[in-house]
């Protein structure tokens, strides 16, 4: 895939806390996202996926949380500069996003179709009758069945994969350029995650739009992402695409993330393979690698600056020691 990057995020670097006790929790993140492309965004719990993607838009409440460095380019503008104003413009239009938790983002007390309609007044000027329109349609679109007479319902009134409907619903209504979706099967079960991975995949075929898909399961991103960047300690260890990805898994962290996937051909009652360790507190910007603790390839050089990113071949880039160039370790990966 060789079209233009619609969004192109460069030396992103996002804290919490004050500048006496601060969380470094985005560290030099650059990445982007071609037009009509999906990326995964994979990591533990933690490894800064979801406050990397929240700054893009800045969503995070300030304070705590502060961007310290970085551009997030977006149709010739950065989103780190633009003013309340503009990011109310961008925001839905331009850029939609589905939140992991469908009950904690609708709003209990207004109708789906009031929630649906809003943007569409608001960013599209639609008068009420039309947005009602546009606003069944929508539903239609992902696959709720009488959504015009859904449209009346509240939030509660639906299940949750009907929830996370609605919200991909919302976040499409104004056709944004790109989705960004925070782990939105997460909370569901896996007849319906795999309901909604198919929904997703059939709109971007439909409407051409760019996804950023974030999610611990390297499983979903096997089956539909284009490429892939891994997280660990806010920041990307490795990028690559997805199949390159998987045929050879070049950072440590990402090949000890594939070895705790159940086989399906494992040997019965055995124990699933964790990684030892837990990660760093982030209390300023790593100095070392930060996996080096929990790392069986360790060595010294690792222990003592952090390795920037460095290309395995043309596409994949890894920020290990042992992927650097004039490394002769990197068979051990």
């Amino acid at each position: 895939m060789n079209s233009a990057p619609v969004l192109e995020v460069d030396g992103l670097k996002t804290v919490f806390g004050t500048r006496a006790l601060a969380i470094h929790a985005v560290n030099d993140v650059s990445f982007s996202l071609r037009e009509g492309e999906l990326l995964g965004v994979v990591g533990e719990s933690g490894s800064g996926k979801s406050v990397t993607m929240m700054s893009l838009l800045r969503l995070l409440p300030s304070p705590p949380a502060r961007i310290e460095a970085g551009r997030v380019m977006f149709e010739g503008q950065d989103l780190v500069q633009l003013d309340d104003a503009g990011l109310r413009r961008v925001r839905g239009r331009g850029i939609g996003f589905v939140f992991q938790d469908p009950m904690t983002s609708l709003n209990p007390v207004f109708t789906v179709g009031f929630q649906l309609m809003e943007p569409l007044r608001t960013h599209l000027g639609l008068d009420r009758k039309a947005a009602r329109k546009r606003a069944a349609e929508l539903l239609a679109l992902v696959g709720i069945p009488s959504p015009e007479a859904r449209l009346d319902d509240y939030p509660h009134q639906f299940s949750g994969g009907m929830r996370q409907r609605v919200m991909i619903a919302i976040a499409l209504a104004c056709d944004p350029k790109v989705l960004i979706a925070d782990e939105p099967t997460t909370a569901l079960d896996v007849t319906i995650q795999a309901q909604i991975l198919e929904l997703v995949k059939d709109l971007r075929r439909k409407l051409g739009m760019a996804v950023v898909w974030i999610t611990h399961d390297l499983g979903v991103v096997a089956g539909i992402a284009d490429r892939v960047i891994v997280m660990y300690a806010g920041q990307v260890v490795e990028r690559a695409e997805v199949e390159a990805l998987y045929e050879n898994p070049t950072h440590p962290y990402t090949r000890a993330l594939m070895e705790t996937l159940p086989g399906v051909d494992g040997a019965r009652g055995q124990r699933l393979r964790t990684i030892a360790g837990q990660p760093p507190i982030l209390t300023a910007p790593p100095a070392a690698c930060p996996f080096a603790a929990r790392c069986a390839h360790v060595h010294d050089r690792c222990r003592e600056a952090n390795p920037p990113l460095f290309e395995v071949v043309p596409g994949h880039a890894a920020a290990c020691w042992l992927a650097s160039p004039e490394s002769g370790a990197r068979n051990v990966l």
